[in-house]
């Protein structure tokens, strides 16, 4: 009796299979550790979230760094996942020639309601074996973000991040590597809707 095994896919492959039109424009996938993975619908408050994250990372930032909203990024385990932001170097090529790399990204930001267990538990290990130094969760269904910092490697293929910071919707935030630009959460969480 033979067991059968998913295929896996390397990003080359994910990348043609993009190419041949092997996607629709309404698939929302991105590759994780080799597989195929779909991607959580968006509820309105995340859709407020990012509409309103977007307005103030874009003016705090303006030219210093590159502010990417739901695109590719290339890791190592061939993984490229979508994070809801990206915040990278800037590069005179404006990343024509390849998407973000670890050795890019300054910070990862993901906007979690439905999938906040998937970012913690998949995508938080996958960013810290990539050494992407900086991670950040909107937690929607707490009203909190929850900032990671500082990752490390405590046993073969466990990964994690040594430091973590919660940060409530009345406070601000500093961006990293931009100490001199905060973040006014209270314009980023979306408020409360009375019934």
């Amino acid at each position: 009796m033979s067991i059968a095994t998913a295929k896996r896919f390397t990003i080359a492959e994910y990348h043609r299979l993009t190419e041949l039109g092997f996607f629709g424009e309404d698939d929302r996938v991105e590759l994780i550790n080799g597989e195929l993975v779909k991607m959580a619908a968006k509820g309105t408050a995340h859709e407020t979230c990012l509409r309103r994250l977007l307005r103030e990372l874009s003016a705090i930032v303006a030219e210093r760094a590159t502010l990417q909203c739901q695109s590719p990024i290339v890791l190592p385990t061939n993984s490229e996942p979508e994070p809801d932001f990206s915040l990278v170097q800037n590069r005179p090529d404006d990343y024509l020639s390849s998407h973000p790399c670890p050795g890019d990204i300054l910070l990862l930001i993901e906007i979690a309601d439905s999938s906040l267990s998937y970012d913690k538990q998949v995508k938080l290990p996958l960013y810290t074996e990539a050494g992407i130094s900086n991670y950040w969760i909107f937690n929607l269904s707490q009203t909190c973000l929850e900032c990671y910092s500082e990752p490390y490697q405590n046993a073969p293929g466990q990964f994690g991040y040594r430091r973590t910071l919660i940060f409530l919707p009345n406070e601000s935030v500093n961006l990293p590597y931009f100490h001199d630009l905060a973040l006014d959460l209270s314009r980023v969480f979306p408020p409360t809707i009375e019934s």
